[in-house]
């Protein structure tokens, strides 16, 4: 037993025949990647909060900061793959990143729906982001009590981990629900304004914003569905361990959610309103209202 502690608590490298956590050795290559791709996305929000003061487009650059400790904790289990510090570092933070760049797309929704006007929404704006972000911490705190539970089992001899795994499976299914509904409410807003054209209406086109919206939830979703079933397969299934997917429809995943905002940046693409200078556009400080 002191060994498998030695184990865990220690950097040794992969002994063949003994389980890591993983089900595999995380690659070393795939975690400096990432942290870099995320490091660069995080230092271009911001500055580009720096310059718009936009104060909610910090949830790109915590999102970011989030996702570079986890795959940081990765690249640390790529050398020390039985360490169980550097697991739950990168598993805890890896679930939670995600949800900033959803709060991000839900603020986006609520301002089109401000601008377009009340009609072209089944909810008032405002309410998309208490709504879901209640939702997402609800989940938040079920996968995380699932998630401690089952890695305290994970790293024991014979450990059962079904108890903490139903529990994260549960957590993340009603977190895809909830996306869902998100989902179909955007999708309803899309078709009313469509119909309506208002889509190019005004001196600003909102085609690129919405783009960059749509395709970032979609690769949100993506991950919400494949994070379903990894879990719903276990600890020991083929999904989760087989890293290759983990990098792809994970890692790659949430590069594309939060890197199409530097292109696209909110601030710069959403239409203004009559109420932006009356700090209603959610600024870290007031404008000069002398602005035209």
């Amino acid at each position: 037993m002191s060994a498998e502690q030695d184990l865990r608590k220690g950097c040794h490298a992969y002994i063949a025949g003994t389980h890591t956590s993983y089900g595999y050795v995380p690659s070393t290559a795939a975690g400096i990647v990432f942290c870099i791709l995320f490091g660069l996305s995080t230092i271009v929000h911001l500055i580009q909060l720096g310059r718009s003061r936009i104060w909610w487009c910090s949830v790109f650059v915590i999102g970011g900061l989030v996702e570079i400790i986890g795959w940081a904790g990765r690249a640390w289990s790529s050398q020390c793959p039985y360490n169980s510090t550097a697991f739950l570092m990168q598993i805890s933070t890896l679930i939670i990143a995600p949800v900033f760049f959803t709060a991000g797309v839900y603020i986006i929704l609520g301002r089109l729906i401000q601008v377009f006007g009340r009609d072209c929404s089944i909810l008032r704006p405002s309410l998309y982001l208490w709504i879901f972000c209640t939702c997402d911490t609800i989940s938040l705190v079920v996968q995380a009590i699932g998630g401690g539970m089952a890695s305290v089992e994970v790293n024991k001899v014979n450990g059962n981990t079904d108890p903490g795994t139903n529990t994260m499976v549960a957590g993340i299914v009603f977190q895809l629900a909830s996306m869902s509904v998100f989902v179909a409410l955007a999708i309803d807003f899309l078709v009313r304004s469509t119909r309506r054209g208002m889509l190019k209406s005004g001196k600003q086109s909102s085609i690129p914003i919405l783009s960059a919206m749509t395709l970032s939830l979609l690769c949100i979703y993506l991950r919400s569905i494949y994070r379903t079933i990894e879990l719903v397969q276990g600890w020991t299934g083929y999904l989760i361990t087989h890293e290759q997917y983990f990098i792809g429809l994970d890692g790659a995943m949430m590069v594309i959610a939060v890197g199409i905002f530097n292109f696209i940046h909110p601030p710069s693409f959403l239409p203004r309103s009559s109420t932006e200078d009356t700090g209603e556009w959610l600024e870290i400080t007031p404008r000069s209202k002398a602005r035209k």
